[in-house]
């Protein structure tokens, strides 16, 4: 989706009444409530924090905290121009992407990928070949979305980061790779359907597959498409929606929709992108999207309150769904605050929409203008059985080593070989920082092995440890290690890196109720490396 300078649909929308809230219904097991995050890399390269009730702490963990399951991740083929130049809106490339990913299925949330098959935006007024297929022709078009489907989950899988479900196009309600993948030729659009299908296949296994078209409150254009996809023979498992309701319908218009395809076609419904305003406050001063008019036409105020109540309202409307077919829904760039840009000047050469770089997305985030985390993404736990449930939860202390004095890290321990060489790990707050204002360090002049450990009594269960970490290398051994649960130590080499980098040990069984994670280095005089935002959390 673009919706940067998108024009809003006219519709009749029925006034939604606006009521207290109501609790929660029960849904399936694998119910998503998901989180878009294409956006966050460059804003968090751009300076932006995020907090939790005034603790400043990583995005995807504070909203995997509340209970966040799932991210949606887009793909763009080659989001550069020939000199180099990015496009921006996330630049997502798959390096971008896979580290992303890592990311989530550290927090133990799974990964939804969006593969545009193009170089930039794709939605229903656009859907560019990319640059190295203009001159394809049919055949080998298949041929190159086929492979390239394969190779990018097959990297993502050998990365620790396998999609969970694969969405093969984005709003393709006009159809994809255009012109020879038009819903004018829909022989030539299935084809290319099935190919990136079995390219998914090819890659990993166990993968679901969706096909997203906008309009989730227009049964017409969802009976039309889907008819024709199925006399084509396109396999698939989930029917991925947009619903914004102040451009596809009312909330009932939808719920008609969404009953109506899971039954005809005895598929799973989902939503994969939504969002509404939390306020009309412009954050980066150069225009939003919603406005007064939309909040009017879709019936919630533009309030934290009125963001809330359309989320219960729709959650409850794919719970609703017959059968349970209600598989989820997913917010849309829920962490896109700053000024960070749809587009750069090279990006909107390349689509020719000169609009100008903005932000105008940030009043329907789900955290304030300051980074605060709003109040609406706690219901997204009352719906996973996250945010305060235990799973999900950092059970560390001092994880970001923000409490301390002087050297000494507030719930941390340090053992070394020597006791000349304890001073080796210390707490510092100079120099690089992954969050806040502190971080941890081993260094000495001299030859050190030491190591910085915490020990905690954690409920039986499935954990991931993370953290961030920079290493200078040269070491004899650097590695962060989980020991003492009941199986055997768990140990993750720290990779020689000069900006921070996000490693993890994931499927820590825990049988006896205890743990102990830390940092160990057998380091020659001068190595060194520094460690923040360390997390332990249960994800099973």
């Amino acid at each position: 989706m673009r919706r940067m300078i998108a024009v809003a649909l006219a519709a009749a929308m029925s006034f939604v009444a606006f009521a207290a809230a109501s609790p929660a219904q029960a849904v399936r097991d694998d119910f998503y409530m998901g989180v878009d995050i294409g956006t966050l890399a460059e804003v968090e390269a751009s300076g932006e924090r995020f907090y939790d009730d005034g603790v400043q702490g990583d995005a995807l963990q504070i909203m995997a905290d509340s209970g966040a399951n799932l991210v949606r991740l887009r793909l763009w083929n080659d989001p550069y121009s020939a000199s180099g130049q990015p496009y921006g809106g996330g630049t997502n490339d798959l390096t971008k992407t896979i580290a992303l990913a890592k990311r989530a299925k550290a927090l133990g949330m799974d990964v939804l990928l969006d593969l545009h098959y193009s170089d930039f935006w794709a939605d229903p007024g656009k859907q560019i070949k990319p640059k190295a297929w203009q001159n394809l022709s049919y055949s080998q078009l298949t041929t190159a979305v086929r492979t390239y489907s394969r190779d990018v989950v097959a990297q993502m899988t050998a990365a620790g980061a396998k999609p969970d479900i694969v969405q093969v196009g984005n709003e393709i309600t006009n159809g994809m790779l255009q012109p020879t993948g038009s819903t004018s030729n829909w022989s030539q659009l299935g084809g290319l359907l099935k190919a990136g299908i079995a390219g998914v296949h090819e890659g990993g296994s166990g993968i679901e597959i969706a096909l997203h078209l906008d309009r989730g409150g227009n049964n017409g254009a969802y009976r039309n498409w889907f008819d024709n996809a199925r006399a084509q023979g396109v396999p698939y498992d989930i029917i991925a929606m947009s619903y914004y309701p102040y451009w596809h319908g009312t909330m009932n218009q939808l719920r008609t929709n969404m009953n109506d395809v899971a039954a005809r076609y005895g598929k799973d419904v989902m939503v994969v992108e939504t969002a509404y305003a939390w306020t009309l406050a412009d954050g980066d001063g150069r225009g939003n999207i919603f406005t007064s008019s939309h909040a009017q036409e879709s019936g919630y105020p533009a309030t934290v309150q009125g963001q809330t109540q359309f989320l219960r309202d729709l959650q409850d409307a794919i719970a609703d769904v017959p059968n349970d077919r209600g598989r989820g829904l997913v917010w849309w760039e829920a962490a896109w605050t700053g000024d960070t840009s749809w587009a750069t000047s090279a990006g909107m050469t390349y689509i020719n929409d000169h609009a100008g770089q903005s932000n105008s997305w940030d009043n329907q985030t789900l955290f304030d203008h300051n980074g605060n985390k709003l109040p609406t993404l706690d219901f997204f736990g009352e719906i996973t059985g996250g945010g305060g449930s235990g799973a999900g939860e950092n059970v560390l202390t001092n994880g970001s080593f923000e409490s301390g004095s002087g050297r000494s890290a507030s719930g941390w321990n340090v053992w070394a070989q020597s006791s000349t060489n304890t001073d080796a790990a210390f707490r510092e707050t100079r120099g690089s920082i992954h969050q806040g204002s502190a971080k941890f360090t081993h260094w000495k002049n001299s030859a050190y092995v030491v190591s910085t450990y915490q020990s905690r009594s954690v409920p039986n269960g499935t954990y991931t440890l993370t953290a961030w970490v920079m290493n200078g290398g040269g070491q004899n051994a650097a590695r962060m290690y989980a020991k003492g649960y009941g199986g055997s130590e768990r140990q993750a080499d720290l990779p020689v890196a000069s900006q921070w980098t996000q490693v993890s040990i994931t499927g820590v069984q825990v049988t006896n109720g205890q743990i102990e994670v830390g940092f160990y280095s057998n380091a020659n005089a001068g190595n060194w490396i520094n460690v923040d935002s360390v997390s332990l959390h249960r994800t099973g």
